[in-house]
């Protein structure tokens, strides 16, 4: 299914999130607390944390070995519509330490898009090497031969050959997956098993606790040959390069931003889905809800689920690297969202403050410099900083833990 008709995954992440919570518009404060409760195991220590003005962080059930699920609520006191121009400000924008690079696909994609976007010397020499089952970056069987078959590897210029040849199958598979939707997604073929991307994302979204228990209630929707009015979805594709550890990693996202206009207000949910990834990410999938809730003492809530699957938290130390995955997942999760809310309350004040004097207008510069840059972590991935320890980091602190 064409992109710009909607992905089964935007279908069903706002058609569930909306019939979940019975009409967010018209949710109570109490309704809300069940519905985490239910949903996300929050219990009555964290509604009196969330209260006081506290984030809450929890790790989530995951059901495979190579995933780390986390949840994180903040309650905020600032309109729908400012949250979500900050959001879309910094869908493309180099405005964090940690991204090396970042861009977005047109509608119409072209190779322009890609004109930012840099290769590593490594995994270029690395792609000499490559096979399928056995490659250092992850690729489908198809683009493996392919830099066989089209790279003159004895050249002098293989290099800027081998960096053409991939933003090229980039952009064709981009391309596929805005025509086709979810069938186009690769499989990985660069370890012996295989990683069907459709089935991981298939797997992420039958996890996700917004989703689990009401999936099979909704699945008509999916089936049905009519569709929602779609007038209030926006999608991208964004590309980015991010530090992680020794390899930096090109990752390449496709964000649909759902917004439902109430008489009460707003509520808006944004789906972020990993559609590729050159190094240690398998899948991801994470979900931004903006909840609003009349007559509620902070006003409104930001709500954030992110399900990753990575090939290094398998094998011998598997256990070990899990813990330290997951204490930094929920050290991340919660430094993002309290930064987050004072970055978009700070932006709240200057508006106001601009309207009056020009001080406001500096305080909007330093927010500015100093805030949005937050919200990439929504953007890309809860996990930007999570995956920032290599493997060597990881077995450092495993052996450490052996020895003890």
């Amino acid at each position: 299914m064409p992109i710009s008709k909607l992905p089964v995954l935007v279908t069903f992440c706002a058609i569930i999130w909306l019939c979940t919570n019975a009409a967010l518009a018209q949710i109570s404060v109490a309704e809300f607390h069940e519905v985490l409760r239910e949903k996300v195991n929050f219990d009555q220590t964290d509604f009196t944390a969330l209260q006081q003005g506290q984030t809450v962080v929890k790790l989530l059930p995951a059901q495979d070995k190579r995933e780390v699920a986390v949840s994180g609520l903040v309650s905020l006191q600032v309109p729908a519509e400012l949250f979500l121009q900050s959001f879309r400000e910094n869908m493309s924008r180099k405005s964090n330490p940690a991204i090396l690079e970042i861009g977005s696909f047109g509608s119409q994609p072209t190779l322009d898009d890609l004109k930012d976007l840099s290769f590593e010397n490594h995994d270029i020499e690395d792609l000499k090497k490559c096979v399928v089952g056995d490659c250092q970056l992850k690729l489908s069987a198809m683009m493996i031969e392919r830099f066989h078959k089209e790279v003159d590897w004895e050249a002098p210029d293989y290099r800027s050959q081998a960096a053409h040849l991939l933003k090229v199958m980039l952009l064709d598979y981009v391309r596929d997956y805005l025509t086709r939707g979810e069938v186009a997604l690769i499989e990985y073929h660069d370890k012996a098993k295989t990683v069907r991307l459709a089935e991981e994302q298939r797997a992420l979204r039958v996890s996700s606790s917004y989703i689990y228990d009401v999936l099979d209630e909704f699945s008509h929707f999916v089936k049905s040959a009519s569709r929602p009015n779609l007038a209030n979805v926006e999608n991208a594709i964004v590309w980015s390069k991010m530090k992680f550890g020794l390899k930096p990693v090109i990752a390449i996202n496709h964000i649909t931003i759902y917004k439902l206009d109430k008489e009460t207000g707003p509520q808006i949910l944004i789906a972020s889905k990993q559609i590729y990834a050159n190094h240690y990410f398998d899948s991801s999938l994470g979900l931004t809800a903006f909840v609003n809730i009349p007559g509620a003492g902070p006003g409104s809530f930001l709500l954030y689920e992110n399900r990753s699957r990575a090939d290094g938290l398998q094998g011998m130390f598997g256990k070990i690297k899990r813990g330290v995955v997951e204490e930094r997942a929920v050290d991340s999760l919660r430094a993002v969202l309290e930064n987050s809310k004072v970055s978009l309350n700070a932006r709240m004040l200057s508006q106001t403050e601009s309207a009056q004097s020009v001080d406001g207008k500096r305080s909007w510069r330093r927010w500015k410099v100093g805030g949005l840059r937050l919200l990439l972590g929504f953007l890309i991935t809860a996990f930007v900083a999570l995956y920032a320890m290599s493997n060597y980091r990881w077995n450092s602190v495993a052996n450490g833990r052996a020895h003890d």
